[in-house]
């Protein structure tokens, strides 16, 4: 399997912060994301537009961003007809691939773990459909966070 781990991040209706995604299931797998967990074991972060602190190519080239606190992933979105995109993990070799909803209050993070520079025919995968059996798999792992 490409995908190895899974994250699905919620927009939650008693938020006060509208850019606050919260973990509703997962994997639980993936220790990049992992050690971001608070003390009572909850996971979220923050999407929206990129930050101006970002600055340069990056700043340029993203449509979105993932935060908590620092950078977690620039959320590039190459079709604007379309509900997906991809990104990285600052400081690792491994590709994320995004599924929005059109609203924008789910996001599915699927991690593929050393798959950086294969990220942008990962990408072509998942919107020509030929990551459905993987994506259908991985989701079959999740727990309930």
């Amino acid at each position: 399997m490409i995908l190895t781990d899974y994250y699905q991040m919620v927009k939650l209706p008693e938020q006060k912060s509208k850019l606050r995604l919260d973990c509703k299931m997962s994997t639980k797998s993936y220790p990049e994301f992992e050690i971001m967990r608070n003390k009572s074991g909850a996971f979220f972060f923050y999407f929206g537009d990129v930050p101006e602190c970002f600055g340069g190519n990056t700043h340029r080239k993203a449509d979105k961003a993932i935060t908590k606190t620092k950078n977690i992933s620039s959320v590039y979105v190459p079709d604007i007809t379309q509900t997906y995109g991809f990104g990285d993990v600052r400081g690792t070799k491994d590709a994320l691939l995004f599924a929005f909803s059109n609203s924008h209050t789910q996001l599915d993070v699927f991690v593929a773990r050393g798959q950086l520079n294969n990220i942008r025919q990962l990408y072509m995968l998942l919107v020509d459909g030929e990551l459905n059996n993987e994506i259908q798999q991985i989701k079959k792992q999740a727990s309930t966070d």
